[in-house]
């Protein structure tokens, strides 16, 4: 752990920038029917029954010791879109 805190403690060097990257999926939903209408001052009233639209792939970066960060949205989620965003970022 040690190691890794020392990598964020380095000065900037633009030729070896220090870059944080993870990916995550998520289930894209849809509602199955229309809120209820309300009125002012009360909640509003969801069913919590879904349609299923799908999932998305987000790759999150952020580069802080340059105060860089940034957000890249898939289709899919595959070792290929993982590839391109590694090329992105340092190709």
């Amino acid at each position: 752990m040690e190691d890794v805190l020392d990598v964020y403690a380095r000065p900037y060097d633009p030729l070896r920038p220090v870059v944080c990257l993870d990916e995550k999926s998520k289930e894209l939903h849809g509602q199955l029917r229309h809120p209820l209408l309300t009125e002012p001052g009360q909640v509003r009233r969801e069913d919590s029954e879904y349609v299923r639209n799908g999932t998305a792939n987000l790759f999150l970066w952020v580069e802080p010791l340059a105060g860089r960060r940034g957000v890249c949205v898939t289709d899919r989620r595959c070792a290929t879109d993982f590839a391109e965003m590694l090329r992105h970022l340092f190709g």
